[in-house]
Parts: structure tokens; sequence; C-alpha cells
């Protein structure tokens, strides 16, 4: 926390919940500077040894969070980790320069990490040796309180009436030396998530949702990596006003050429070639390069300095067999098919989702916990679509817990499907 002396004097305005008069809002008196000022960026391995030391001899909870530069780098490496803790203060560590940080999990083992959406920072904390061995995630907490935005800037003005600039979320992270202003708002990110977790944390066991919370949090720790996609060009932009399947087999190879040049340069796929660029040339099939710079998606400086390389992956797709095209459909799953097609192919099915649905709706309006928080809309379609032999509370929640969900969500959730009108045929 910041002295009052760092907030500036013109402080924003938020309803305050714990007021009964609606009238009534409280003061987002904005922090500008950490407590203990803007610290220098750890990147030698004797600043490591004394951060180690100090964090391990420290007390409570760490606050972690962690910067990476989506949009920017192939990939989702993390570029500077930031840690507090009482009796160590924050601490900025540049994890290009030190990429084995497995010192700090070794000091820290039994001691609960806070993090702000912990799924997108745990993986890349991973790559370094950081393993928590607890956390506490504050927006999964404040979606079990249902709290309309979850955000870590909304959360904390709502929660604890600060205001935390969000200016530099978006800036390429990779950056070296990183900017003074970037490492300040680095810093401000977890000056007051300690606090910020004892707010939710009481409210949580007050609204006797604490073990539902543990439950989430430790499933988010444990998560292991999401599997490789099946055929991940599929998720250009776009790809569905292409269709035919030479014209198909043009956006995957133009895909995989440009994932190669961009994981070679290190630079996010997007800004080697734009998906809208793959389409039109897809659309189009330019047999020279001459054709395909004269498309107005490949006038771009970038665009046109490679367009050798775009119209030789382009040749490829044109030359292909006709046995070797992909499919307009995609690849086999074992998913159910999308739930508009469920009336013709199995009304009883749909007609079970639709009153699952509306069971689930009503659980959350009753809990306040968002839809998708108290059961994944894919566990609950593959429930409907495959239902157990016996509909009751027992093989319901057998069922749930086998697909990934909670114990707290096969509970609350199979009792209430179990009591609905909701049977198969």
């Amino acid at each position: 926390m910041q002295d009052d002396t760092t907030a500036q004097t013109d402080p924003g305005l938020v309803p305050d919940d714990d007021d009964t008069d609606a009238d009534q809002v409280r003061e987002v008196v904005p922090l500008v500077e950490p407590a203990d000022g803007v610290p220098p960026v750890v990147s030698t391995p004797e600043e490591l040894a004394r951060v180690v030391a100090a964090f391990g001899d420290a007390t409570g909870p760490v606050a972690a969070d962690a910067e990476r530069a989506s949009g920017y780098r192939y990939g989702q490496r993390t570029y500077l980790v930031q840690l507090r803790r009482e009796g160590a203060g924050t601490v900025l560590i540049d994890p290009i320069a030190l990429p084995d940080l497995s010192a700090l999990s070794d000091a820290l083992v039994g001691v609960e990490w806070i993090f702000h959406a912990a799924s997108q920072d745990l993986p890349g904390l991973a790559e370094q040796g950081l393993r928590p061995s607890r956390i506490f995630d504050t927006e999964l907490g404040a979606r079990l309180l249902g709290l309309e935005r979850v955000g870590l800037a909304a959360v904390v003005a709502e929660l604890l009436g600060l205001g935390l600039a969000k200016e530099h979320s978006s800036v390429d992270w990779s950056t070296r030396p990183l900017p003074e202003e970037w490492l300040r708002y680095a810093a401000l990110d977890v000056e007051v998530l300690v606090e910020l977790r004892a707010v939710i944390a009481e409210r949580l066991a007050v609204a006797g949702k604490a073990e539902w919370a543990a439950q989430e949090f430790e499933s988010v720790r444990l998560a292991p990596p999401p599997p490789p996609r099946v055929d991940p060009w599929r998720r250009v932009s776009g790809l569905h006003a292409v269709r035919d399947p030479r014209r198909v087999a043009v956006v995957r190879e133009l895909w995989h050429t440009r994932d190669e040049n961009a994981r070679k340069r290190d630079i996010a796929p997007g800004r080697v070639l734009p998906d809208h660029a793959i389409v039109a040339a897809a659309q189009a099939l330019p047999r020279s390069v001459p054709a395909l710079t004269d498309l107005p998606a490949f006038a771009g400086k970038g665009t046109r300095r490679r367009a050798v390389l775009w119209q030789q992956a382009i040749d490829r797709a044109l030359a292909l067999p006709e046995t070797q095209l992909p499919s307009l459909r995609g690849p086999r799953s074992d998913a159910p098919p999308p739930p508009r097609a469920w009336a013709d192919r199995d009304p009883a099915a749909a007609a079970r989702l639709a009153a699952a649905r509306a069971v689930i709706a009503e659980l959350s309006e009753e809990h306040r916990v968002p839809a998708e928080n108290l059961l994944q809309p894919d566990l609950l379609r593959r429930l409907c679509w495959t239902p157990p032999e016996r509909w009751d509370e027992e093989s319901i929640s057998r069922a749930l817990l086998a697909g990934g969900a909670r114990p707290w969500q096969a509970e609350l959730v199979g009792a209430a499907l179990a009591s609905a009108d909701v049977t198969p045929e």
C-alpha cells in the first residue's frame, strides 16, 4: 500500500456495496507509487540469491504476477515476474536473464501464492521453475462472489476503494530495458493483493463458498497443460468464408508457413501475416507474386517483403492432388455435435439440454455464480448428449466428476439436475 501522500487529490467514485444507501459512493484513491518505491530489476544470480534468502525469511503469503508479450512475441513466455511478501517487500525479476527460478519455489514450500487469474500466469512461471504449493486466486474468488466485473482494477476499486492504472497492461514486455513507468505499473499490480485476498476470503466464508473456492484454486494449480490442438490452422479468423477444399488447403499451407516464420523470428503470427490476408489469398488464388501483391491485404511493406514466401506456400497448396486436400468439416471429435443440430439428430437430447440449461441458470441466479463457473458448458453438453443409464443424483454426480467437475460442482449441480424434469428418453 502507498502512503496518502502519493495519492492524487481528485479521487474517482464507485458504488459502496457495504452501504445500504444506493446513493452513497466509495471514493477511489488512485495508487500512483509503490509503498517502497520502484525496485530495481533483479537480473543476476547474486541478486537472485539475496531475494531467495529474503523471501524465505519473510512471513505470510506471496503476492505474485507475471507479464508476457502477447501480440508481440511468439508464444506465451514470461518476461517479468513480480513478487511481494511481508518482510521482503516487492521484487521484479527478469526471467530472461534468470531462466531458472526454482530456488524461490524451494524456499517457499508450503507458502500460499496469491494471483489474479492464476491460469494465465502459472504455465509461464512453471517454465521458470516456479511451482507454488498453494494458491489463492482473487479473480476466481470474485467470480464465485458474483461480482459483475472481475478484472484486477475493477475488483480493487470495488472492494478496496483503490485505483490501479491499467494503461500498460498490453505493452511489449520483452522490451529491454523496461521503462520506469512500466516497472512502476508492474510493482503496483502486487501491491494490494494480500489485502484483497483477505477481503475476498472473508466474503467467501460468509457466503458459504470458502470450500468451493479452495477446490477451484487447487484445480487451477494442478491443471495439466492443454493438449495440442488438432488442425490449429482451422482457427484462422474468417475461415468460414472459404468454402472449397482447394482454397482451404491454401489457408492451411499459409498458416503453417506463417507459424514457422513467426517461431523462427519470435514474433506473434498475426504480426507476420494477418488472418485476413490469409483468407484473401485463399479466395483469390493468385498464381504469381505480382498477382499476390496486387491484393490490398498484401500491400503492406512487411507483407510484400516476404511475398515470395507466401506465394510459394500458395503454389504448394495449388499443386496438391485432390486426395490430399483437407476436408471442409474438420477432424473427427468425440465432442457432441453443435446444439443447433440436436433437435433433428436427437430430440430427446435437445429437450434434456434445454431443461438442464434452465436448471443451471436458476442455480446461477440463486448462488450468484456465473453459469460457466457452476459447470463448464462443454461438460453439460456431453452429459445431456450421452446421459448416464440412471438419471439420479449419484449417477449424474459420478458422470460430472469423471468429466472434470470439482466435487462441489458435482454435488450442487447433480442434485439439482436429478430433482428437475430432465430425464433421458
